[in-house]
């Protein structure tokens, strides 16, 4: 026997702790990725309480404008690193998570469809979109790996914006596109995004705490 050779079972066992390390790195996103849904989810429905559906008068070209504001808010304050506005960047990552979630419940109504929703359906939709978006985190997740964590809060910012100018352009295109994405699925990306930067801002305030 070849002294160098490894112990029968050594492959299966290293490969078993490798399947063991991905399964507990897709719960812990969830975990995570749930937890700042559910700060998005709060506001949005509470806001619904409040206002009713008055965001259905915004064409998606209006929305995907409010997500441009928010964005590149989040990039000045990461610039200056000063808010002139009490309100810091976590607020506005929730915004553009449920900005892009009405932009998509608005792409799909049809023109003729009723102006105001009663509140159950405007959660029941914004919920049924949540759904559709978490499911193409985890299958892009699956294919990437985490290779978000690794990631500044900064440059999720800047992806948010490119797409946001790609989203303009398909818009300016009367939404033809010859190879890309379409606009949903742009705005799925800004969501997860979105939540990504949640999840590391709540983990860089943990992080403090600890130290």
């Amino acid at each position: 026997m070849d002294s160098m050779a490894l112990p029968k079972g050594v492959c299966t066992f290293h490969k078993d702790i490798s399947i063991f390390s991905e399964v507990s790195g897709i719960e812990r996103t969830l975990k995570e990725y749930d937890k700042a849904f559910g700060l998005c989810s709060r506001l949005f429905e509470a806001k619904t309480s409040d206002y009713g559906t008055a965001w259905r008068i915004l064409r998606p070209s209006s929305l995907t404008d409010q997500l441009f504001i928010k964005a590149n808010r989040i990039r000045t304050i990461q610039e200056t690193d000063e808010a002139k506005v009490d309100e810091g960047i976590e607020s506005e990552f929730i915004g553009i998570v449920n900005y892009s979630l009405m932009a998509i419940i608005q792409c799909g109504l049809s023109s003729d469809h009723a102006m105001e929703l009663p509140a159950k359906e405007a959660v029941e939709r914004y919920r049924s979109t949540f759904n559709e978006t978490r499911e193409l985190m985890i299958r892009k997740n699956h294919d990437y790996g985490e290779a978000w964590r690794d990631m500044r809060v900064s440059s999720l910012t800047d992806l948010i914006l490119m797409k946001i100018l790609r989203v303009k352009q398909i818009e300016d295109n009367n939404g033809k596109t010859k190879v890309s994405e379409g606009i949903q699925a742009n705005y799925q990306d800004m969501a997860n995004y979105g939540l990504f930067a949640l999840i590391l801002l709540n983990n860089m305030d943990s992080d403090e705490l600890v130290d």
